[in-house]
């Protein structure tokens, strides 16, 4: 089993910056694509960034290409996304999730068999 604890949201300004923290126990996830959503109140949850294990190919969704970026540090169990320039509507719980092993990364929740219980971003414009 893994578990995924994400850490790192908060309070900040539009054209802020945050970077996200996703620390992964239980085994090791190298071998495990992995991916941030987010769900804001009302919302549905959506995909914001993906990364490979094999590849270290990156996908993004288009609302948050070119601002956010999602790294992995397999040595420490960790992936991270470095969201710059945030906007109001970036407001919501951010969630990492991660494949089975040796799984792609997609963009569909349904791809994804292990989640974290979320950190809160919060942009004030």
């Amino acid at each position: 089993q893994v578990q995924l604890v994400e850490s790192g949201g908060g309070l900040v300004q539009a054209g802020g910056s945050l970077r996200l923290s996703c620390a992964a126990s239980g085994r090791t996830v190298s071998s495990n694509a992995m991916g941030w959503f987010r769900q804001a109140p009302g919302k549905e949850r959506e995909f914001v960034a993906a990364i490979n294990w094999s590849s270290g190919n990156t996908y993004y969704a288009d609302s948050v290409k070119g601002r956010f970026t999602i790294a992995r540090d397999n040595a420490k169990n960790t992936v991270y996304l470095q969201m710059n320039s945030l906007k109001p509507e970036d407001t919501a719980v951010y969630l990492c999730a991660a494949t089975n092993r040796g799984a792609r990364a997609s963009s569909y929740s349904s791809g994804y068999a292990y989640w974290g219980q979320g950190t809160q971003v919060t942009v004030s414009s």
